[in-house]
């Protein structure tokens, strides 16, 4: 299950129950339905159980549409459910998540820096994940910009750009390297979820077919 094709990756869509009283479930069915090539399940409000729960219920869903699964920041929860992979930060002991989903699995890692890329690949890591702007979806992160995402694909792992994306700027982050884009208010918080995961899978699949993403 290891990333064997970087495009598996070119548009994620992070769930979110934040927006519009729409569930996880809501967001990523429409995501699936609308051409997203992985779903990302981020609950951090949802406690074990109900997080397991919602977490086998979506890789099932995925596995039938085939779509890449991941789980953000529970690899454990990952592992249980036979998800295709977990996305941590780079202070969330990477080591051990790749110790928690085994050699298979695909392991996204939250970096800001060429180094910090270097070191992802030394941890384990298939793909690291490059905040761009900044975002009130997470506040916490710092963007970085578009020479990081450049700087980070030449350290040598695919590259998803994350951060303020949506269907209008979605092309530059390609057009600087990266392998794919993840979005969460662009679909959550959109008024027809479906429709703007289609707007932005047009606008990325455009972008690599014009030679923009490494491939």
């Amino acid at each position: 299950m290891t990333l064997e094709d970087p495009a598996a990756l070119r548009l994620t869509v992070v769930t979110s129950a934040a927006f519009a009283g729409r569930s996880h479930r809501d967001v990523a069915r429409a995501a699936i339905l609308g051409g997203a090539t992985a779903i990302q399940l981020r609950a951090p409000e949802l406690h074990d159980g109900e997080l397991r729960a919602l977490a086998a219920e979506l890789a099932g869903a995925c596995r039938a549409a085939g779509v890449r699964f991941l789980v953000n920041d529970r690899p454990e929860v990952a592992a249980a459910v036979g998800a295709d992979g977990a996305h941590v930060g780079a202070r969330d002991d990477p080591a051990g998540a790749r110790a928690l989903l085994g050699s298979e699995p695909i392991l996204g890692i939250s970096v800001a820096s060429a180094e910090e890329a270097a070191r992802a690949r030394e941890l384990g890591a298939d793909y690291v994940g490059v905040t761009v702007w900044a975002t009130a979806t997470k506040p916490e992160a710092l963007p970085a910009g578009l020479e990081a995402v450049r700087a980070c694909a030449a350290a040598g792992l695919p590259v998803v750009g994350i951060g303020g994306i949506d269907a209008s700027n979605a092309a530059a982050v390609i057009r600087a390297g990266a392998a794919g884009v993840a979005v969460i208010s662009a679909v959550a918080g959109a008024d027809d979820p479906e429709e703007a995961t289609r707007r932005l899978a047009e606008a990325v699949g455009a972008a690599v077919g014009a030679g923009g993403a490494q491939r």
